[in-house]
């Protein structure tokens, strides 16, 4: 085992420079002029200042020069500069990286408890009144554009009977704790401070929800199945011949086999959640890294649009790692090569 995470470690960098190439041709192959963001319009028209912009970000050089340039920062753990922010692009995802992992890790927790809850209950009573409702629910969840559903939501909880607060992670005017994790809900329990983890909680909720209704629908669909199936197999047969109740066979017995496909699901949920949380985070103003790539791609912000598809092409190569194992770790028979 070990040797093959090493082995697999080591083709990281390999496939990171890969996507790094791609998504810098790609960049640069896209219509439109990256000055907007770095000259004021009224100076469009005077030559000798976007003369003087293009030297100093480089966008007077031949494509090869700056791939080549790119490369090299990349390979020294440099991003680049944001055009729009003016800061480092590694700087900046740091400073957003928390808020959207925080939305991520509560929408997983929430999506796959509902998903397990309900494909219990369905498999359980297969063909039943519970059955179809948790059926519905999960399909309305994955069915409905995230956009619709968080605008209906925050409209009807938020705005209408004042169920949970509006958007950001904090109300306004209200300082975030002190810097730990980046998490404000676990900082704010760091700091002792109940009352500031109650409201980034609150803020925290109606967002999670939202994002992690879309993956129960998935996950409800998988556990349903694969429990169906595994009842019907020998193993939960004999137990029920030495006298297991139900119960016993759909969660002792048939659930344990149901979670090795559901690694797969969960592992690739959560990476793409990363950088998929987009709309999301637009709908409840939160400042994660998903609204910061769409900034990026409207200014054609061509760091910031690479910072970003580097961070996305880590969490997924580092889940699908961590999946792997967990496979081998979840069932003894699979062998990793």
């Amino acid at each position: 085992m070990l040797a093959y995470i090493l082995r697999r470690l080591i083709t990281i960098p390999f496939l990171l420079l890969g996507v790094a190439s791609v998504s810098f041709l790609l960049s640069q192959m896209t219509k439109g002029d990256p000055l907007a963001a770095l000259v004021p319009e009224r100076m469009m028209s005077n030559p000798e200042v976007v003369a003087a912009v293009k030297a100093e970000w480089g966008l007077d050089q031949p494509l090869p020069v700056r791939y080549v340039v790119y490369l090299g920062k990349l390979v020294q753990g440099d991003l680049g500069t944001s055009f729009t922010t003016r800061r480092p692009v590694a700087t900046d995802i740091a400073e957003r990286l928390p808020a959207t992992l925080e939305l991520v890790v509560a929408a997983m927790i929430i999506g796959t408890v509902m998903g397990l809850a309900l494909g219990l209950l369905s498999a359980r009573f297969r063909g039943s009144v519970i059955d179809s409702v948790a059926r519905i629910f999960a399909l309305i969840g994955s069915s409905l554009p995230i956009f619709w559903s968080g605008l209906i939501l925050l409209y009807l909880l938020s705005v209408r009977i004042s169920l949970v607060p509006g958007t950001g992670r904090l109300p306004p005017r209200v300082d975030p704790p002190p810097h730990t994790t980046g998490f404000y809900t676990v900082d704010a329990l760091i700091a002792g401070d109940v009352g500031l983890f109650v409201q980034a909680l609150t803020h925290l909720a109606l967002p999670a929800f939202v994002l992690g209704w879309a993956v129960t629908g998935v996950i409800t669909r998988l556990v349903r199945s694969s429990l169906i199936e595994g009842l019907s197999m020998d193993y939960a047969r004999t137990a029920r011949a030495k006298g297991a109740a139900e119960r016993r066979v759909l969660v002792g017995h048939a659930l344990p086999n149901a979670m090795i496909p559901l690694l797969t699901i969960l592992g690739f949920t959560f990476a793409y959640l990363i950088t998929g949380a987009v709309l999301t985070e637009a709908i409840f103003a939160w400042p994660g890294i998903g609204s910061y790539a769409v900034r990026a791609a409207a200014s054609l912000d061509y760091p910031a649009i690479g910072g970003v598809t580097i961070v996305g092409s880590i969490a997924f190569l580092l889940a699908n790692l961590l999946t792997d194992i967990a496979y081998a770790w979840a069932n003894p028979r699979i062998k990793v090569h």
